[in-house]
Formats: structure tokens, sequence, C-alpha cells
């Protein structure tokens, strides 16, 4: 079913209710029936399942026995962006995909009671876990988002005195800033960054390592780094017109509804051009906000695309259609300097080396599209001044760590989280950025431990 706000006027009051959450959470009578359907497996597959490892039988028969804490802490004792994770992970490929019951009846709604849980959790505001008793060593965390948070949080229990270095106003990340409300609303990412500055964590916001504080201060004044910055802005396409107004760039796009709702496309025929996680949600964004029609155009086809299945459902439910094996060349605008069109090149699959994504390649003539919008969703650049201001070892900004212990080529510099995705390296999920932190802290944790011990 669709979201229907394709009017000449939408009141302020009825686009808030466009970003509302989507799906509601579970009743409890509801959460103690799914979590006693739960066979509560010694061999768990659902566990093996879970990058970050949460012992999910256990935080669901502590829903079953009403112990609503101990399955908060269970889950996000695991896995520090827990709550987060609960709405967001593709649990149908993970942890749900690998429930026994699936060869029987249905799996068990793993996500949906995660869900209930942290919900427990966060409406009662209470902190989940305590500082270890200090080691006198400091760490400073680069990036607040789920990679740096989980590092901090992690650090701060083992007794590190952590800083962690945000650009942004607030911390959280992607969590925080680049997943649309409605699926993930902001106070539940600032809920988990607040359980990690309970555990007196430093986070710096508004802070631009390298132009706010230098390199050179960071090295002096901890023993240890962590990198876990995320990526840049989406790139340009390199095609005439993307200076017209009305071409948006995703992240700026979706972050921006998550500050203010605005009226610009109302009435308005949207194009989004590209096919991942970012590109639906700039694509049912835009639905929500009123567009007349909303357009995915992608040069691949739909076996091709990156999104989620989920994500690609949730598009079409809204009312997305999309443009497949089109290629855009030409952002065309009107005299008023204002998007009036997209050309675009029809494409198809040419076969490639093995192990190797099939090659688009062109194949008739172009058309028009008659948008008054263009979305650029084509991925992201990477931090790459910064990796270099670092001296690190990369391929193209993608940092090169360590698979165990996510030590870089500087050994006191670590990194997690979408700077060491790419390249077969690293998983692009929330799930997997906190997976990340966690390993990062644990072996900082695991060579100064091993440091006292030889010298203590």
């Amino acid at each position: 079913m669709g979201v229907s706000v394709n009017a000449a006027f939408i009141p302020a009051e009825a686009l808030r209710r466009n970003f509302a959450e989507v799906k509601a959470g579970m009743r409890p009578k509801e959460a103690i029936e799914e979590s006693n359907r739960c066979l509560y497996c010694y061999d768990a597959p659902c566990i093996q399942a879970c990058p970050t490892g949460i012992n999910i039988p256990s935080f669901i028969k502590k829903i079953a026995s009403g112990n609503m804490k101990g399955s908060a802490r269970a889950i996000m004792d695991a896995n520090p962006v827990g709550a987060t994770c609960a709405r967001v992970c593709p649990t149908e490929e993970l942890c749900e995909g690998a429930c026994v019951l699936n060869h029987s009846s249905k799996p068990i709604m793993i996500g949906q009671l995660q869900r209930y849980a942290t919900d427990w959790a966060i409406k009662r505001g209470q902190p989940l876990f305590a500082a270890g008793a200090s080691n006198g060593k400091s760490v400073g965390i680069i990036g607040g988002g789920p990679a740096g948070l989980s590092a901090a949080r992690e650090l701060a229990r083992f007794g590190f005195a952590v800083t962690v270095y945000e650009a942004k106003e607030q911390a959280g990340g992607l969590d925080t800033y680049g997943i649309v409300s409605f699926r993930l609303p902001k106070s539940i990412s600032l809920w988990e960054v607040e359980q990690v500055r309970q555990l007196g964590v430093e986070i710096r916001t508004n802070t631009k390592v390298g132009q706010d504080i230098s390199i050179e201060e960071l090295f002096s004044q901890h023993e240890a780094l962590v990198l876990a910055a995320g990526m840049s802005k989406v790139p340009d396409l390199g095609i005439e017109g993307e200076q017209l107004t009305g071409v948006y760039d995703a992240i700026d796009f979706v972050e921006a509804t998550k500050a203010e709702l605005v009226t610009d496309l109302v009435g308005k025929r949207v194009a989004v051009i590209g096919a991942g996680n970012t590109a639906v949600d700039a694509a049912t964004c835009s639905v929500r906000l009123g567009a007349a029609s909303v357009k995915m155009v992608y040069r691949r086809t739909r076996a091709e695309m990156t999104a989620y299945d989920f994500e690609f459902e949730f598009a079409k439910q809204d009312g997305v259609t999309f443009e497949w094996l089109s290629a855009p060349i030409r952002i065309i605008g009107d005299e008023d300097g204002k998007v009036a069109a997209l050309e675009c090149q029809p494409m198809r699959l040419e076969a490639a080396e093995e192990g190797i994504r099939k090659k688009p390649v062109p194949e008739g003539l172009p058309y028009l599209l008659e948008v008054d919008a263009v979305i650029k969703a084509i991925g992201q650049s990477r931090h790459l001044p910064l990796v270099e201001q670092l001296g690190l070892d990369h391929k193209r900004g993608i940092v090169t760590v360590n698979a165990s212990t996510h030590q870089t080529s500087n050994p006191r510099v670590y990194a997690a989280g979408d700077v060491i995705f790419g390249e077969g390296q690293g998983e692009a999920m929330v799930v997997a950025a906190a997976q990340q932190g966690k390993l990062a802290a644990h072996a900082i944790n695991a060579r100064f431990s091993a440091r006292s011990e030889r010298y203590g």
C-alpha cells in the first residue's frame, strides 16, 4: 500500500505523519507468545548468523520469563547499537534466515523481539552498563557512528579514557542522520549515544579532525586511535546539468528530512539515480514529501540491485517505479535553470570475467524522462585526505586492516566501519560496523593488557 500524499498542498502535520515510524512494535501479549515459540536451541544457528554474536535464545527466553532488563542487556552487551539494528538489520538474511523453524513453520520474529526488549529499556531510560576501573590509558575515536560508538562503549568498559571526535552536531553517524525517520527515529540512535556517554566517554561534536584538531594533537593525547569516520558525500555523476536547481545529493537530502520537512517536492516528478539502500531511502522520502511520481533509474537490472530485498519491496509498496538498464547521460534544464528532463541511455549487460559483475554497455538510442528533480544516490566518496593525513595504507581510500585485530599499517591506529568497506574487505551493514568497532576495542585492550603484564 503506497503513501497517498500527492496533493497540491500538504499541511505540516500531514508531512510529520508521513515520516512517523511505519512499523509498529509488538504488544506484550504478542511478544510473550512469540518468545514462547522459540526452541532455545543449544547450538543456535541464529547466534552464528548474527555478526555481533547476540545470544538470541537467551534474550528471547528472558522476555518469556519477564526479565526485560536482562533481555535488553543481553542484546546491547553484544551489540552496542542493538536498538537500531532491531529496526534496520536484514534479519531475513541473517538471524531469522538461519532459524531452524524455517524448515517446519516460520522463523521466530527475532528482529521484532529485539526491538521489543530494547524499546522497553529506552522507555525506562536506565543505563545498562558501567565503566570499568581506570587503566590509565586513553584512546581517541575519529567518528561517532555505529563503529565508533561500539568501540567507545567497549573501551570504556575496559577502563580506558575515551574521547570521540564527531564532525556533526550530534553523534550517531548514519543511524542519526542517514536512515529515514519512518524506519529509524532519531531518538533511537541518540539513546544509544547516551548509553555510551553515561560511561564517561567524552563526545566532542562539531569537531572535524584535521581542521578543528590536528592529527599531531590526537597522537600526543592518546595511546591509540580508532578511525571510524564512515564515508563522505555522493560523488558527481560527471554529466551535463548537475548544477541545475532541483539536483540533490541523496545523503544531504535524507539528512535534511531528519531536521525539517519542506514542501519543495509536492506535485513534482522525481528521478533517483542508483539502486542501493540510500537510493531507496531517497525515493521513499520523496513519496512522503508529496512527489507526484518517483522513479529509480539504474544502469543494471533488479538482480544487481544492491538494496536489501525488504527495501525493494518497501519502495514498491510506496508506489516507486523502476527504470532498469538505463544510464543518465544528461540533465536538461528549463529557461529558469531548473530541472526539466533526464536524458537516459538504454544499456545491456555484457559478460565479464569470473567473479566480476556484468558490465553495462550502451544499446539503442537515448530517450528523455520528463522530471522536475534528480536525486543522486550512486554511492559515496572516501575520506581520502584524512586517511592520507594519518599516513595509512589504503586502496583508493579503503583503509587496509588486519582482519582479526583491525589494526592498520600504523600500529597505533585501528579502523572500523565504512572506512574499511570495499575491495572484498568488510561489509556495508550497521551490525557489521558495530562488530568491527568491538573487535578493534578488544584488540586495543589485549595489546595494552599484555604490555601491562609484561612490564607490570
